[in-house]
């Protein structure tokens, strides 16, 4: 029990804090940087909330720490009551020196481009992850070609055959044959139009990909979207030179995220189930296998994980990065902040709403052990 007990916590729970720490850092480090550039003073910077467990005081009085709890991180500005970056009661009584260096007394452009800055450092994290891996390691390509076709598989009933080269789908140019696996996991139950190259000549088909469950990497049931065929089998890896790398991260960061809003979309709509959402637990299984998978498995899921982490801080939750730049688009119409009384409302629902997000996500991690 015990010798289990210290393997999960060396190839899960270790690998799992350091990418944590990673994406928490860079994401405080956006904020922290454009805090400086804005000629606020920063009062502590900590990868972790609660109490700390060792840092140190620069020259210029930041506090620089690593606290108990590692789920998350927060840059504490002058004039902040709190984590949050709630303004504090003694906004009104601070010097005219003072309010030159506070957070709350910056034009309103200058507080959002600060909130902005974490998620955005993020994004631009992933982007330079994903260069680096394709520059050094080259990107997986594989041709949209089709290898074989399922029996009894939406793709068959379709009239697919092996050979097809897959060139469009609903419309989409298809590179790759991760393109059309994205695709695929995005469709919400319509029909799909594919846009086939059989032996020089251009046939659409039209199919329905299935729903099937299957067991995803953290060991939990998720429901599937599914055609039935395999790919012809997986090119070279080869690295690109910086400018196709670049391009090609560019493209992965945007589809990760645009494929993500459109599956939350689909969520909220009760067109896709929630089951495929992961917490903590699920997270840290899967940074576990990357680990032991290699150097690229875990820089690419690190990436992508760092893009999620910049997307889901941009959801209009106060507490989030996305809640106060909603509050910041509030004042802006309004020519003034909201009262203390309703903006602390908001920031207290906001943090319930979370915390029930966590318990929700940490729930779907833990419940297929009792299946």
């Amino acid at each position: 029990m015990i010798d289990s007990i210290w393997q999960n916590f060396g190839q899960i729970i270790v690998p799992f804090l350091l990418v944590l720490t990673v994406l928490v850092y860079f994401h405080e480090l956006g904020h922290y940087l454009l805090a400086r550039w804005n000629g606020v003073k920063v009062e502590v910077f900590s990868v972790g909330f609660g109490r700390e467990l060792f840092g140190y005081t620069d020259k210029l009085g930041t506090r620089w720490k690593f606290s108990l709890i590692p789920l998350g991180g927060y840059v504490k500005m002058f004039g902040d009551a709190n984590a949050a970056s709630a303004g504090g009661s003694d906004l009104d009584d601070m010097t005219e020196e003072e309010r030159g260096y506070s957070f709350h007394h910056k034009a309103l452009w200058r507080r959002a481009s600060v909130v902005a800055a974490g998620p955005i450092a993020n994004f631009i994290l992933a982007i330079v992850v994903f260069c680096f891996v394709f520059m050094v390691y080259g990107q997986q390509t594989t041709l949209p070609v089709v290898g074989g076709v399922k029996d009894g598989s939406a793709a068959q009933t379709a009239g697919f055959q092996a050979g097809d080269r897959i060139v469009a789908i609903d419309g989409a140019v298809t590179e790759r044959f991760e393109d059309i696996r994205f695709a695929v996991q995005l469709n919400n139950g319509s029909s799909m139009v594919f846009d086939v190259d059989r032996e020089g000549e251009i046939v659409s088909l039209s199919a329905i990909p299935s729903k099937v469950t299957v067991t995803d990497g953290s060991g939990k049931s998720v429901e599937m979207n599914q055609m039935g065929i395999f790919s012809a089998g997986v090119g070279a890896r080869e690295p690109l030179s910086f400018g196709a790398a670049f391009q090609a991260s560019l493209n992965d960061t945007y589809k990760i995220t645009w494929g993500s809003l459109k599956a939350i979309g689909q969520m909220i709509v009760g067109k896709r189930k929630t089951d495929g959402l992961s917490g903590p637990v699920g997270i840290a299984t899967l940074v576990g296998q990357a680990t032991q998978a290699g150097i690229v498995p875990i820089l690419m899921l690190t990436a992508m994980l760092s893009i999620s982490l910049g997307l889901i801080n941009l959801f209009p939750i106060p507490v989030l990065d996305g809640g106060h730049l909603v509050l910041y688009a509030i004042e802006a119409v309004r020519g003034k902040s909201l009262p203390d009384r309703i903006a602390n409302a908001a920031f207290s629902a906001g943090f319930m709403v979370l915390i029930g997000l966590m318990v929700f996500a940490t729930f779907n991690d833990v419940s297929h052990f009792f299946n």
